[in-house]
């Protein structure tokens, strides 16, 4: 089966041929990138199935961090007329806040230097055609350099029982968290009925889709700008309702810092395949101040559902605490249907400025 490939595997003579499309320079110069203009909308890739991408490498030359969430990237499917993958360039590769940072996981890596080098290894299978395009929605042009490898087979049956590769991108300017937005103290939050929380209702929301898939997991990118009663944003619970399931879900966690599986209000940067911290921004006397970035990839136990899926966390216990929130979710599906609601323009993407923005230091 395609999309198993592993050092145990590679010796398998599997009927496929290795293609890939580039930005290099079809005169035999050295300009190996194409020029995107601000406000240009541009078809990158169009590949005739059935096939299945394997991997994607991109490095933009920006003129401004921001870009990387101001660049969108769709891919759509098998003639689907709404892209399954509409997300900001940098969150799609695993770093929110529109930042390029080095980082490892298994599926997606950010490359030295600075994390200039986009990679991602997620299988994406397609049965008739795919199309990847990008939209420059900066006030600049720039130079996008790309490659894109994938495999060509024979036969519709060797992607036949393989779903849609979809991402959802979200995002919660401020999450008005009762507590905070009511000055409560510690004892005073602590005695409210809000308190005990047995609903997902208020949580943020980090994937909400509809019909037969997989979830394989997501990266959460919290910036802390302003005080909040207890800061600590990793007391929220994590939540999964499988198939619209009565309360409580089958999957229900312990908190944010237990989801992407560390431990004890960590304060170090760590990578490990499958989960950890990309970015900690916090200081001696503001612990969680400023943007973190988290993740949690289900590729060893991805999670499988038939009609609804829905994996949300609170913004602090009982979702007491106002920060910003976004997250970038990838799953699979049956259908080549539109991956979550549209983005929003590109003025309620961008990060918030740091400093000048920070309050209550």
């Amino acid at each position: 089966m395609i999309g198993q490939t592993s050092l145990a595997t590679l010796p398998s003579l599997r009927e496929y041929t290795s293609h890939r499309i580039s930005s290099y320079d079809t005169s035999g110069g050295n300009a190996d990138f194409w020029r995107i203009e601000a406000g240009e909308r541009k078809t990158i890739a169009r590949i005739n199935g059935p096939g299945c991408i394997k991997h994607l490498w991109m490095t933009l030359g920006i003129p401004q961090e921001d870009y990387c969430r101001r660049i969108v990237m769709r891919i759509f499917w098998d003639g689907a007329d709404k892209p399954s993958i509409e997300c900001p360039i940098g969150d799609f590769f695993g770093l929110g806040h529109g930042m390029r940072k080095n980082f490892i996981t298994a599926p997606l890596q950010m490359s030295p230097q600075n994390g200039k080098g986009f990679n991602s290894w997620w299988h994406m299978p397609f049965k008739e055609q795919a199309i990847i395009e990008i939209e420059n929605q900066g006030e600049e042009g720039y130079a996008h350099y790309f490659y894109i490898d994938y495999e060509s087979y024979r036969s519709r049956s060797a992607v036949e029982d393989q779903a849609f590769f979809h991402v959802q991108w979200n995002r919660e300017l401020n999450t008005q968290g009762w507590a905070h937005e009511e000055h409560l103290t510690s004892d005073a939050y602590r005695e409210d009925d809000r308190w005990q929380n047995l609903s997902d209702a208020e949580n943020y929301v980090m994937c909400d889709a509809v019909g037969s898939g997989i979830y394989c997991g997501a990266h959460l990118d919290i910036d802390c700008y302003q005080r909040n009663p207890n800061d600590w944003y990793g007391e929220g619970d994590d939540m999964m309702v499988i198939d619209g399931e009565s309360w409580p879900p089958s999957l229900h966690g312990t908190g944010t810092e237990d989801w992407y599986h560390c431990a004890y209000c960590p304060t170090q940067e760590y990578n490990a395949p499958y989960h950890g911290i990309i970015l900690y921004s916090g200081t001696e006397d503001w612990r969680w101040k400023g943007k973190n970035t988290v993740y949690r990839y289900h590729v060893e136990d991805p999670i499988r559902f038939t009609k609804s899926f829905r994996m949300s966390i609170e913004h602090g216990h009982a979702n007491k605490l106002s920060n910003d929130y976004s997250s970038t979710s990838y799953y699979y599906l049956t259908e080549p249907v539109q991956g979550g609601p549209p983005l929003p323009p590109v003025e309620a993407r961008l990060p918030l400025p740091n400093e000048e923005r920070y309050v209550g230091d």
